[in-house]
């Protein structure tokens, strides 16, 4: 499994204690390595996308989740790191969340429907949904499920 942007891994740590091995990439490593440097099940990669690092987190993922993080040229690579039949789970803010704060750069916010737009080309779209959301702070935002090829089960 890949986290990318992956920040202090609450999403790492939940597929850690599930059974996956996860790779952990953000631009800032300090709290993974905190957390989970010299865990096995763990690699922590250091990535800066947004400065022209080249995308350097292999494939064959058997899924990937991005939350909180837009970077829309990496759209391609999430694609490409999918293994046949891998998931992909991305949630990020969108237009409307200037309402409630940050980001509220027009840059770092999808605009509606922008994640199908992205990915229905591409990959088969399990769930998709946009609006308003109150829990754990009101934010504007986008959640996306999508399988690469047809939908098979996980173990």
């Amino acid at each position: 499994m890949l986290d990318l942007a992956a920040g202090g891994g609450r999403h790492t740590r939940l597929l850690l204690e599930r059974g996956y091995t996860v790779v952990a990439a953000d631009r800032d490593t300090a709290a993974l390595e905190a957390t989970f440097g010299g865990d096995p099940g763990c690699r922590i990669v250091a990535l800066d996308l947004e400065n022209g690092e080249p995308w350097r987190l292999g494939d064959d993922y058997d899924g990937v989740v991005v939350t909180n993080y837009l970077y829309r040229p990496a759209f391609p690579d999430l694609v490409a790191a999918l293994a046949p039949g891998g998931r992909l789970i991305y949630e990020t803010f969108m237009v409307g969340n200037e309402r409630f704060g940050k980001p509220s750069n027009p840059d770092f916010l999808l605009r509606p429907n922008e994640l199908v737009a992205a990915f229905a080309p591409h990959l088969t779209i399990i769930a998709f949904e946009q609006g308003i959301v109150r829990q754990p702070r009101p934010a504007a935002i986008q959640h996306l499920a999508a399988a690469k090829g047809d939908i098979i089960a996980l173990d």
